[in-house]
């Protein structure tokens, strides 16, 4: 136990150091607290092997996994269904280039360069790329003074949309693989009643929520008791996450629903230190397990810039959903690709997911995926200075009439 808890704090000061070391660079502090885990779990190859425990830790393993879950709801409180619903026409266009395209091209770097993995395996590396991190993306947009812009309203309603569209995707093609792990392929109809399933559950439980928890939470605020408002707020995270995962849904939808139907800026008050706490042991746990011996096998170097480059031109290809308004398309399909904390999300449940006692995602194709994640935050706020410097530079001089 007192192992354990060490190496419990070894994590919070890699977190602390990384993610401050981030900032004083202006850079997201995810990005420091991924590479901190990164230093930590390839230590060995430096002859320390003091944190290998750490990636077997079942105490730093489940409150990882409850700061992901808190992540979630965070953002979904960050993104109300108010919010949701006056994005307009021109972000949902966006938000659907912005999972076609990193979909499909997910999928076919899996088929072309893993060609002796699954097909289950392919989908999943595609449906990874889906997701925009909205928490990255609007900390840029506010260092740079544009998150007032009409470019960074699009980006930001579009970043929820593709959220909520990845999760689906993530159900189905969890459901997909579960089916296929007991021998059976899903049947067309099979994949409906998943679709259907994770609709109905995103829907009814927002529908819910926006008649009860005003009703629960406004009783709970009148006992001015603060710990009792973030209790109730915790129970109703787990209530929906564990009702997500009953239903055959991963308990990060849940999550993000339960987030979604509340508007309580004192409920994100409540809840932010607690994110601040446990959501970069997620972080740092996710670098831990990326192996970088991995790279020295053939292929892995090369799938993680190809998983790279499909990630950024996936997304930069969405901004094409704004075809015909006067808005400049190239910054708002550079602002959709930090990938952040959804795609390591993502890629965390591979390893959860196997087929025939094979996991979906093995320890090459994650690290391939934590590369991708870090390369994408890493160049999006320079990407988006200069965009947006390029498209609000003046003209140059108007042609001389000919004499």
């Amino acid at each position: 136990m007192i192992s354990g808890l060490l190496q419990l704090a070894a994590v919070f000061i890699a977190a602390i150091l990384g993610g401050y070391l981030a900032r004083k660079v202006r850079q997201p502090a995810v990005l420091g607290e991924l590479l901190a885990g990164v230093v930590m779990g390839n230590a060995v190859l430096g002859g320390f092997s003091g944190f290998e425990q750490i990636k077997d830790n079942q105490l730093i393993a489940a409150l990882a996994s409850f700061g992901a879950l808190l992540l979630l709801f965070q953002v979904g409180l960050g993104a109300t269904v108010a919010q949701m619903l006056s994005v307009g026409v021109l972000s949902l266009r966006v938000a659907l280039l912005g999972v076609i395209g990193p979909f499909a091209l997910g999928w076919g770097v899996g088929a072309w360069l893993l060609p002796h993995a699954t097909v289950y395996a392919h989908i999943f590396l595609g449906a990874t790329l889906t997701a925009t991190s909205v928490g990255i993306t609007a900390r840029v947009l506010k260092d740079l003074g544009r998150a007032d812009s009409t470019e960074a309203r699009i980006i930001l309603g579009a970043s929820v949309i593709d959220d909520v569209l990845g999760l689906v995707i993530l159900a189905v093609v969890v459901a997909v693989i579960k089916a296929a792990d007991q021998g059976t392929d899903i049947s067309m109809a099979g994949l409906v009643v998943v679709v259907a399933k994770a609709a109905l559950f995103l829907f009814g439980s927002l529908a819910a929520g926006v008649y009860v928890s005003p009703r629960i939470f406004a009783l709970v605020s009148r006992t001015r008791v603060r710990a009792l408002l973030l209790l109730a707020a915790l129970t109703w995270c787990g209530l929906l996450a564990g009702l997500a995962a009953a239903v055959g849904l991963a308990p990060i939808v849940g999550a993000f629903a339960a987030g979604l139907v509340l508007e309580d800026a004192t409920l994100s008050r409540l809840i932010d230190p607690l994110v601040s706490v446990l959501a970069p042991l997620f972080f740092v746990l996710m670098g831990v397990r990326t192996d970088l011996f991995v790279f020295a096998q053939p292929g892995v170097l090369v799938l993680a810039a190809a998983l790279t480059a499909a990630a950024i031109l996936g997304k930069v290809f969405c901004g094409l959903g704004a075809a015909g308004a006067q808005l400049d398309r190239l910054t708002i399909g550079v602002g959709m690709v930090p990938r952040g904390e959804v795609g390591l999300i993502f890629a965390n449940i591979g390893l959860t997911l196997f087929i025939f006692s094979r996991p979906v995602v093995d320890r090459g194709v994650f690290s391939a995926v934590v590369v991708m994640v870090m390369v994408t935050t890493l160049a999006t706020p320079p990407a988006l200075k200069w965009s947006f410097a390029r498209s609000s530079a003046p003209a140059g001089p108007a042609p001389r009439p000919p004499s």
